[in-house]
């Protein structure tokens, strides 16, 4: 559930408060360090707002879309852990990252820091050549394109059909969903840095709100993803209607 006007005001003010007891005419560094975070603390706090104004349920799976080359930046998964922190927060009870690599020998490197982090929810990993089913809320791609995705799934649904277990005229889009590795479909997908998609998620995203930004991974802070969840509030949903 999203924050009320009150929890989100009071959390504002509070912690402005907490870092205001400093004389008024300490121009120091440090002083005007203070007064630009109190400023995000308080814009935060007004977007929460904004959002809580809307009458739109929030996204219940959101998705973030990032490469390999944003996870080498400093600081790239601490704000990773506080993505799934401001999703949770916000109502989100699943959430999916997916991973675009170019050179599928950083993948173990890529899985092995992902998985250590700590997350409010548990968290799964797959990786090119997985085929297991992923039903935690918490689900990360790495390297394991939509189009592999689903390759693989036509190709069981061939040897189905050689079995005789299925009809070629019988597939329905269920066929298609149950063989998945990513079932779920998002709500919301959000890309950084620029207006693209990678290979993501192609079967599962066909009717998912798509919102860009143009603020880099190392960059997104708790506003830009308020700013998404106010413009999907603000789309009235057709799904491909």
């Amino acid at each position: 559930m999203s924050k009320s006007p009150c929890e989100s005001l009071t959390a504002a003010v509070c912690a402005v408060g907490s870092h205001t007891r400093v004389p008024f005419l300490r121009f120091t560094g440090t002083f005007c360090h203070r007064r630009s975070e109190n400023h995000a603390v308080l814009y935060d706090g007004y977007l929460a707002l904004q959002l809580w104004r809307r009458s739109s349920p929030p996204p219940d799976h959101v998705a973030v879309v990032i490469t390999e080359r944003d996870l080498l930046e400093q600081g790239a998964y601490e704000t990773l852990g506080d993505f799934f922190e401001w999703a949770v927060e916000y109502g989100a009870d699943r959430i999916t990252v997916s991973v675009s690599v170019l050179d599928e020998a950083v993948v173990p490197t890529l899985s092995r820091e992902l998985t250590a982090l700590d997350t409010p929810k548990p968290l799964a990993v797959r990786r090119p050549g997985d085929t297991e089913q992923v039903d935690a809320p918490i689900q990360v791609s790495i390297g394991l394109g939509g189009k592999r995705e689903f390759a693989e799934t036509v190709r069981q649904l061939a040897e189905a059909v050689d079995a005789g277990e299925i009809e070629p005229d019988e597939i329905e889009a269920d066929d298609i969903d149950s063989r998945l590795v990513f079932r779920e479909e998002p709500d919301l997908v959000i890309k950084t840095g620029a207006e693209r998609l990678s290979d993501f998620m192609i079967w599962q995203s066909v009717y998912s709100e798509l919102y860009f930004t143009d603020v880099n991974w190392r960059d997104f802070r708790k506003r830009d993803y308020l700013r998404a969840l106010i413009d999907y509030a603000d789309r009235q949903r057709r799904f491909g209607k």
